[in-house]
């Protein structure tokens, strides 16, 4: 199985609603997409420490980097960013890492 994962930071002003669009838009809508050997996504948030940003990271599993490709393309590590997300993310990951799940629950 592999891993994706990727960053988007916010303001503190726009995380709520970037996290409504991830819930209710983005996620619902790859998931809609009935790709090959994907297995759903994880969302984590966090503060930074000082309180000016907040970080998204997603994971999403597939079966294989064949999955990863029929969902990000050819060149599979970069970020697939919808323009919405975009225009709430302060800054974001330009490419995704992929790693070999070795441990799932």
């Amino acid at each position: 199985m592999i891993s994706r994962v990727w960053h988007g930071w916010t303001t503190p002003a726009n995380a709520d609603a970037y996290e409504r669009l991830l819930l209710t838009t983005v996620l619902p809508g790859i998931r809609a997409r009935d790709l090959p050997g994907y297995h759903g996504a994880y969302l984590y948030r966090r503060a930074s420490d000082d309180g000016a940003e907040v970080e998204f990271v997603t994971t999403m599993l597939f079966d294989s980097l064949d999955g990863v490709r029929a969902f990000a393309g050819a060149d599979y590590a970069h970020g697939v960013v919808p323009p919405a997300a975009r225009a709430l993310l302060a800054r974001f990951d330009a490419r995704s890492q992929h790693y070999d799940v070795r441990l799932a629950p």
